[in-house]
């Protein structure tokens, strides 16, 4: 819903001078780089600040940063008589691709890499080499392409004169994923509404919740041609992004966002775009943030500046801690760790000092809507390295009119409280009071407070994974006191200004003010209720709230000689009381990991139930973008289903399923067409085309003899050592099979190595740059390899393989690792048992990373590793 501004002390001079700073919406600070590429300009956005969401970030605070790689192509194209072969080559579009690369870095992507939904979307046949390097090129240009004009459809004719012929396979492969996936060509603007069929041609869909989330899919599906319905149990659409009209009398005015109200990150906020697409002009947040003490005097600048250090220095400590605790940080609240520190220096502080670090305590508590005793230590921050770089924004008039564009001629059924979703195999039925509304898929995008309430009955029940997911992740509260003055009384070149209290149980309380006199059409102020002061408030009568915030403020303003008058209208929040969200957004409790966020995004039945929601989205929880993003990303996998089905081709993605996909496979290499060494292939066709494909698989059993002594001796090639390390790891496993897609020429090539397999395997990731992926990451190609090898040699009974995982496999990360997954590109070691042996992983070659630990999603990666280390 809100996320705190990224404050900077009140003595440094505000970098944006004029009181009310308004961003242009027809204009991309990165996008006009392409008009205007100078060095200067374009070294400052190479590396770039991105601020951290969860801090009252000060300038004194160095906030994270992206850097990109310096291993992009020169501007330069290579004369026509030195033209290298079209498989060697590297395609030049445009004269600034770091640019562009940094554009496609604002929207999510890796500058010079595949994302992982890229890699399960088999974009690419094989993954790496020359040919990953120009789908990259080719789809950060057209993601940059569409950003110089988001009120346009660009289509792929548009690219068709300047990439060449022999690239028009990786430009159909990035457009048609940037396409169906939303990353381009969304939003409201006319040329991408009239994209919308006047019939639906697809099967039918039921969405239930207007939010953000159920909107963005709502609007991509109805492009897609899907009938669909969308179930909401409030009056409005929107859910927990609320604006409401405030008025009073003399024709007073002003938008009140009771909800969701901060535009966090605008360079690269997808919200942002449907703003500019609108024509708005976005409101800057600025920095400028005065604190006041309890009695309202100002608080002492050198004070200020000097807790604030402290505060980040203790974050940081948290931070170590953390790290040093290995797993045990994971049973461990940041309320605890925080507390620890505090006990040190708390006799030597005095009390105004004391009142300024509970503030900052309040103001994390805002930031996760949740109290730090709550909180977990090990991943309360897990999602701090996908914060959008740019501003926070106010939208003029409020969120509501982003909802109101989104909703426009969405079939919405109002005041439809759904209690059951029935879902199995051939469909859905979702029941809202006594009317049963059926479809081929249902997306439930109700917030995390109403699935750990049990509102609705799932049937059959929801997995018991899934469950548990649910009931580990937290869901935390925030409420606003909102009120129009008949002028305003406050300083109008501040946005925000705060207020200490002197008891630690009420530190959340009105802590933090919000001027929207100059966004909201009116003299309006919204005081901010958080952490366990927001609890309370739930109970609190409202003429009570209003008083003690107009004492708040007569403090503040009427020592300067400032009257403060009477509001004309008030509004208090419940959020916790609201039956359709029980809360404000999701948090990281104590035991729950990003990893849960992921959980909740599972589809189940078989591909006919999906979730979004802000609590679906591990990259992006807490925000309105996130939720609108889950929004888009279900609709893809929707749309993915539903054509699978069509094409009467089955494929379950879920994990329980991994074992029976390992099986089909297994089967298949019973009869391999080439066998050596550690490698097996079954190829697509017995002709001796030398592009026709064929599936490698390579498999890790018992340990070699001397292995270690081998290691010891001969080191030149780390993939060589990783070969042994592996083996030795899982020889207690009995087998493990990883997989990759090959054309028939490199596979005769691959025979051709000398020295054994660890040379093949050296040859293999060098030299090809391929990765060897379990059987899910082989993607939708592969399904059609095995489809078309399984029906040349007949249906076999599935044979029974060791690949099944064990259950209550955990995929959080030991020792203190932060599992930040930019995309999977690791090897991983694993027990016997599930657990890492850290211990062993520590010995590992340089180039490889511990990421991840579930074995179907397995990476076996040669080039652009990095260390073993704590991220």
């Amino acid at each position: 819903m809100d996320l705190p501004p990224q404050f900077s002390s009140t003595l440094n001079p505000n970098p944006h001078p004029s009181p009310n700073v308004f961003l242009d919406p027809t204009t991309d600070s990165i996008p006009n780089l392409l008009q205007n590429p100078n060095s200067t300009t374009l070294s400052h956005y190479l590396s770039f600040s991105v601020p951290k969401k969860r801090r009252r970030g000060r300038s004194q605070r160095n906030p994270a940063s992206f850097r990109l790689p310096l291993t992009l192509p020169t501007d330069s194209p290579s004369s026509s008589s030195s033209r290298a072969p079209a498989s060697d080559e590297i395609i030049v579009i445009n004269k600034e691709p770091k640019t562009e690369a940094l554009i496609a870095l604002s929207a999510g992507f890796p500058a010079d890499s595949l994302t992982e939904e890229e890699i399960d979307a088999a974009v690419l046949p094989v993954i790496g080499g020359i040919e990953q390097v120009n789908y990259t090129l080719i789809r950060n240009h057209i993601i940059a392409k569409w950003r110089e004009n988001v009120s346009n459809w660009v289509s792929k004719k548009t690219f068709l004169d300047y990439i060449p012929q022999h690239y028009h396979a990786l430009l159909d492969s990035a457009y048609n994923y940037l396409v169906s996936h939303g990353y381009i060509n969304f939003g409201v603007a006319s040329p991408i509404k009239e994209k919308i069929p006047s019939e639906a041609s697809k099967p039918s869909v039921i969405i239930v919740g207007a939010g953000l989330a159920g909107l963005a899919a709502a609007r991509q599906l109805m492009r897609f041609g899907f009938k669909v319905t969308v179930l909401e149990g409030r009056k409005r659409a929107g859910g927990r992004v609320y604006t409401k009209k405030m008025e009073g009398g003399n024709r007073l005015c002003a938008a009140a966002d009771l909800g969701g109200s901060v535009l966090t990150g605008t360079l690269g906020n997808p919200l942002g775009i449907v703003g500019r697409q609108l024509g708005e002009l976005l409101h800057k947040v600025r920095d400028k943030c005065p604190l006041y003490c309890v009695d309202g005097r100002p608080v002492d600048p050198d004070t200020d500046v000097k807790v604030e250090s402290a505060f980040n220095r203790m974050l940081d400590k948290a931070s170590r801690l953390r790290q040093l605790m290995g797993e045990v940080s994971v049973d461990v609240s940041l309320g605890a760790a925080l507390e620890t520190f505090q006990q040190v220096f708390k006799d030597s502080v005095s009390d105004e000092e004391l009142s300024l670090f509970n503030w900052h305590l309040a103001n994390l508590e805002y930031a996760n809507a949740g109290l730090l005793s709550n909180l977990s230590l090990a991943f309360w921050d897990q999602d701090d390295p996908y914060d959008m770089g740019g501003d926070h924004c106010f939208l003029p008039g409020g969120n509501g009119k982003l909802v109101q564009a989104l909703a426009e001629n969405v079939p919405i059924l109002y005041e439809k409280t759904v209690h059951t979703i029935r879902y199995s195999g051939d469909g859905v039925q979702v029941i809202a009071g006594n009317q049963v509304f059926e479809g081929d898929m249902a997306l439930c995008t109700v917030p995390l407070g109403v699935l750990k309430k049990g509102s609705i009955k799932f049937i059959p029940e929801l997995p018991q994974r899934k469950l548990d997911g649910i009931k580990r992740l937290g869901f935390g509260l925030l409420n606003k006191v909102a009120m129009l003055f008949p002028h305003v009384f406050w300083e109008l070149d501040l946005d925000t200004f705060g207020h200490l209290s002197d008891d630690p149980s009420r530190r959340g309380e009105f802590f933090l003010f919000y001027s929207y006199a100059t966004v909201a059409g009116g003299p309006l102020l919204i005081a901010l209720v958080a952490g366990e002061a927001a609890h309370k408030f739930e109970s609190m009568p409202p003429t009570d709230a209003v008083t003690r915030v107009l004492q708040i403020l007569k403090g503040i303003y009427e020592p300067k000689g400032i009257n403060v008058p009477e509001p004309i209208q008030t509004v208090c929040t419940r959020w916790g009381s609201d039956p359709f969200c029980f809360g404000s957004y999701s948090n990281v409790a104590v035991g729950a990991s990003g990893d849960d966020y992921d959980i909740l995004a599972e589809s189940v039945g078989d591909g006919r139930l999906f979730f979004a929601g802000e609590a679906t989205t591990r990259r992006y929880p807490a925000t309105m973008h996130g939720a609108f993003l889950s929004g888009l990303r279900e609709a893809a996998n929707m749309a993915h289903h539903a054509n699978i089905r069509t094409l009467k081709v089955k494929i379950d993605k879920a994990p329980s399923n991994a074992h029976s996909c390992a099986s089909v496979l297994a089967d298949l290499f019973r009869e391999p067409d080439i066998e050596f060494g550690s490698f097996s292939i079954i190829f697509a066709h017995k002709n001796t085309d030398p592009k026709s494909l064929a599936i490698l698989r390579v498999t890790f059993s018992e340990a070699r003899k001397k292995c270690n002594e081998v290691a010891k001796q001969d080191q030149q090639h780390s993939n060589k050592l990783l070969f042994q390390q592996l083996q030795s790891h899982f020889n207690q496993q009995q087998q493990l099979h990883v997989y990759t897609l090959l054309t028939r020429q490199q596979v005769l090539d691959l025979r051709e190595v000398r020295g054994g397999d660890e040379m093949r395997l050296n040859y293999l990731c060098e030299k090809l740059g391929v990765k060897l992926v379990g059987r899910k990451g082989l993607g939708v190609n592969a399904d059609s390899v095995i489809d078309f090898i399984k029906s040349e040699r007949g249906n076999r009974k599935p044979v029974s393989t060791s690949l099944a995982l064990k259950p209550g496999v955990s995929s959080k990360l030991k020792a203190g690792i932060m599992k930040r997954k930019l995309i999977r590109r690791a090897k991983v070691v694993r027990k016997s048992n599930g657990s890492i042996d850290v211990g062993s992983a520590n010995k590992l070659s340089e180039e490889v990373k511990m990421t991840d630990l579930v074995l179907p999603d397995l990476t076996l990666s040669g080039t652009n590793q990095s260390d073993l280390s704590n991220p």
